[in-house]
């Protein structure tokens, strides 16, 4: 079965936490989020908010970047084994001068300092 974003997420905060030698207690008590709940987010049982998430990582004083950057390796590890095979085919059977295979289209790689932007909504640039 397929790695859930809920479970990857839990997995990236627990080992974060346990890489502080912190308990459930500290972070929730920092985080102002109950123990109980911490430790459903952490086993992946709940979906936490943006503004849960944004709380547990101020509490783990992490980026929740680092965290997002973080459980996407997760999730592209867990798929990438079911990709192996084609992915294989693919790299041997390219001409010589093809590309590198992390640089061809469809590559789940993207480069650290990659900025993405999102445009505003259409109503706050009609008000503006």
């Amino acid at each position: 079965m397929a790695l859930l974003l809920r479970e990857a997420i839990g997995d990236s905060l627990r080992r974060t936490r346990v890489s502080q030698s912190r308990t459930l207690r500290e972070v929730s008590n920092s985080a102002r989020v109950s123990l109980g709940y911490l430790s459903e987010v952490e086993r992946g049982r709940k979906e936490a908010s943006s503004e849960l998430l944004a709380a547990i990582c101020d509490a783990l004083e992490v980026p929740l970047s680092d965290v997002l950057v973080d459980v996407s390796e997760s999730l592209s590890d867990g798929s990438s084994a079911k990709r192996a095979d084609t992915d294989r085919h693919a790299v041997e059977s390219a001409p010589a001068e093809a590309p590198a295979a992390s640089a061809r289209p469809g590559s789940t790689t993207i480069a650290r300092d990659t900025r993405v932007v999102i445009p505003a909504p259409a109503q706050a640039l009609a008000a503006a």
